[in-house]
This record gives structure tokens, C-alpha cells and sequence, in this order.
């Protein structure tokens, strides 16, 4: 909608986020360019924000945020899959009175949009999570804070609003096998008004990444060390004394001492314990939802039905993980038929635009999660960047709606989709980043 007096606007309730698009458009009138749009950078397309934080990142941040397990196979297949579906646009449906909102446990948001938990931002950008948490709420998307993140569960609680009923958080838990320090971050957690509780089950320990295993690539070990969110805790400054390590003294040990004990430790955990992992964050919560994150196989998402999940996030770790796994987007299909009438089924990995997300959302899909993108955008302009890149997310979404002819989100389910058959490949050799 390129009017912005059009009345169907106050129809809607949320902003007409299509307007970006004639923002943009008028911008050069006035002689205004946005962080990401100036006459050098033209940056809305996913490969030019890749390029230009590349540019603005260190060799260290880079690789990062762009490696991928193994030989990248599990990535590619992550959009070799988006390539295989593609939309059946639709013609003279009324899209005057499209809306973008949604429902999550409770929450009404403006779009079945959020972002994705991803550890020590501030190897993007100094201000770390606290500007992406920021602009989720500004936006009204649900922000998920990673217990490998920089900044601590408090502070950015509070860049997301706290206790002002305008944030809405999610706590991603990285699960220690110290009791202690594990219960410690749900009760900091639930005191700070994260309103559910996503394990991730994928990542008990790294996968082999060949860029950063040969440059030794590991900001814990380095320059970040634990950062705010371990040192914060009363549970690990309690193990930390009694390793007789001084933070202050000993930054690189201290970080050790986190994520090799912590977060990446390589113990497994096990179905057996999740139904008191369950319980002890409903107790601690109030009973706030708990959601599994890393679901690939039917079984597994059978298997969280059985114990009792809220929901569950279908997703490989954007193939961080596992190096010639399935695309994440075609378990979503097995895992939708399976028990999509049982949980609350979101996604993630290997998103890149709204084409994208409308295609997790027609497979079933209530609600997806994003990434690499907002990353990107910090790493190339911080807080402005993050909320560029989102904002032109929300815009490019709201006018799909409206130009592929889906006025509503519940229109959007598998017969707005011609799939190809699985091996299908790209035509030509365009990017699979």
C-alpha cells in the first residue's frame, strides 16, 4: 500500500509496515539515507548485508556468525528447501484489511515473527543483546536472550521493558549439569520477566566449524570471556571461587570456566530428565510455557508431546550443528503431520526474507525465528541496523500479503504452495548463503 492516507489503515493492528517501502522510495527527495541505505550501501537484499558485515566485523566476529558445521551441507540444504516450495499467488482478494498480528502463549504480537536466541552479541557490536532486545520490543516481535549471550539476563530485560507489560521474552537455556548454576539462571530468569523457557537440546557441545577450528576462533577464550550474563550469577562467582579464579585477574580462565562447564560441555542430557526440567521451571515460573529447540525427527517431537513440552522449535541450528543433516524445513512437513494438533510448532533456521517465512508458515509453522539477519544488522550498524533490517522484514511480509493475494495468516497453509520434488536444485548457481 503505497497511500499513507488509505483508510483500511486504521483498520489494522499493527503499522502498515508496507510503508517502508515508499519511505525508501521518497528518502532520496530529502536527501536521507538509513545506516543501511546510503548512496555506497544499498542494503535491504540478505547477500549485501552478509557483504557489509563482513566488511564491519573483525576476521573473529565473521567467522562467527558465518560458519557453518562440516562442509556447509545442512546449510545448503536449508535453502535448497525454500527453493523446492514455491507460492501460488492468488488475484482480486481483497487485502485492503490484512494484519500481521499474531498469538504466542498469551502474547499478542505484531508478527508470527521473532529472534532468534544467539550467543555474545557483542562480538557484533558492543552494545550486544541490548540492542536487539530493544528493538523487539519497539517492534512488538518476542526477543529470546541466550544464556551464552554477553550482556546479563537482567540488563536486557530491562532494554526490553521490564515489568512495564511492553517486552516479550523468552529465556533460551543452554542446560549445565551444575544443578545450582542451571537453577540459578531460571530463577534470575523468571524474576526478570522472561515469559517462557526455550532448551536448546541440539548443543550440549559445538560442532566442528573448519574456519573457526583453524584460527582458533573462540571469543570465550578470548577478549569476552564469560561476559556480564555468567558473572552476574551468584552460582557460578560461587564455583569460580572455589576454582580460585579471579575474573578480573583472569579473564580467559573465568570464560573457560563458563562455557566449558556450562553452556558447551559436552554432557549429555537425556528424555529422562526433562520432565523435571519441566517442572522445576513451571515451579520457579509460575507455570510459564517450556519449549524444546532443536526438533528434526518425528519421534523427538512425539517424544516432547509425551513429557509434557508447551512447544517446540523445528530447527537445525541454521546447520551449525550437524554437517549433512536433513533441511530443517522438510522435518517441519513429518513434524507438522505428526502432532501439529498436539504443540505449538514454531521454526527456524535458514530464513533470509518474507518469502521464507510465509513458506514455514503455509507448512505448518505457527511462528518462526530469525537469526543470521538481525545479526548482520547489528554487526553492520548496531541498534539502527537491527532495526532496519526487521523493520524492511515486517514491510517486505505485510506487502507479500498483499501482492501474492493472502489478506490473513490463516490463509496461509500448504495449498498456497507448489512443491517441486525433493532433490531439486537451484537453476544455475546463485548464492545458498
Amino acid at each position: 500500500m503505497s497511500d499513507p492516507s488509505n483508510p483500511n489503515i486504521e483498520n489494522r493492528s499493527t503499522p502498515q509496515w508496507g510503508l517502508m517501502q515508499r519511505e525508501l522510495f521518497w528518502a532520496p527527495n530529502e536527501e536521507k539515507h538509513t545506516p543501511l541505505n546510503t548512496p555506497n550501501t544499498v542494503q535491504t537484499d540478505p547477500d549485501k548485508l552478509k557483504q557489509l558485515a563482513e566488511e564491519r566485523l573483525s576476521k573473529g566476529g565473521w567467522l562467527y556468525s558465518s560458519c557453518n558445521a562440516g562442509q556447509s551441507w545442512t546449510h545448503y540444504a536449508n535453502r535448497l528447501a525454500f527453493y523446492r516450495h514455491q507460492v501460488i499467488p492468488r488475484q482480486l482478494v481483497d487485502t485492503s484489511r490484512r494484519d500481521t498480528a499474531t498469538t504466542i502463549f498469551g502474547h499478542r504480537v505484531a508478527a508470527p515473527i521473532g529472534f532468534a536466541p544467539i550467543g555474545i552479541n557483542r562480538i557484533y557490536h558492543p552494545t550486544g543483546e541490548l540492542s536487539p532486545a530493544k528493538v523487539a520490543r519497539e517492534l512488538n516481535l518476542p526477543y529470546c536472550l541466550s544464556s551464552a549471550g554477553s550482556c546479563s539476563i537482567e540488563d536486557t530485560a530491562r532494554a526490553n521493558g521490564e515489568n512495564d507489560g511492553q517486552g516479550v521474552r523468552f529465556f533460551q537455556l543452554y542446560w549445565s549439569p551444575d544443578e545450582k548454576v542451571s537453577t540459578s539462571m531460571l530463577q534470575r530468569a523468571a524474576r526478570s520477566g522472561y515469559s517462557a523457557c526455550i532448551l536448546t537440546t541440539d548443543t550440549w557441545q559445538l560442532g566442528w566449524r573448519h574456519d573457526d577450528a583453524a584460527a582458533g576462533n573462540y571469543a570465550f577464550y578470548r577478549e569476552h570471556g564469560a561476559g556480564d550474563l555468567a558473572l552476574q550469577d551468584p552460582a557460578f562467582r560461587e564455583r569460580l571461587r572455589e576454582a580460585g579464579i579471579d575474573p578480573a585477574k583472569d579473564p580467559k580462565r573465568a570464560g573457560a570456566e563458563w562455557i566449558d562447564k556450562h553452556i558447551w560441555h559436552g554432557h549429555s542430557h537425556t528424555w529422562a530428565e526433562i520432565p523435571g526440567l519441566i517442572k522445576q521451571w513451571k515451579d520457579i515460573s509460575g507455570g510459564k510455557p517450556f519449549i524444546i529447540k532443536g526438533i528434526q525427527s518425528v519421534a523427538d517431537a512425539r517424544k516432547a508431546v509425551e513429557v509434557g513440552v508447551d512447544g517446540i522449535v523445528v530447527s537445525n541450528h541454521a546447520g551449525r550443528q550437524v554437517d549433512g543433516a536433513i533441511a530443517s524445513l522438510d522435518a517441519l512437513e513429518k513434524i507438522v503431520d505428526a502432532v501439529g494438533d498436539k504443540t505449538y510448532i514454531m521454526y527456524d533456521s535458514g530464513i533470509r526474507g518474507a518469502s521464507d517465512v510465509f513458506k514455514a508458515l503455509a507448512l505448518g509453522a505457527k511462528f518462526v525465528f530469525i537469526g543470521r539477519l538481525w545479526v548482520w544488522g547489528l554487526s553492520a550498524a548496531g541498534e539502527e541496523g537491527v532495526r532496519h533490517v526487521m523493520k524492511a522484514l515486517l514491510a517486505e511480509f505485510d506487502i507479500m500479503m498483499n501482492v501474492a493475494g493472502y489478506p490473513d495468516l490463516e490463509d496461509i497453509n500448504r495449498d498456497a504452495l507448489e512443491s517441486l520434488p525433493k532433490g531439486t536444485y537451484f537453476p544455475g548457481t546463485p548464492s545458498l548463503t
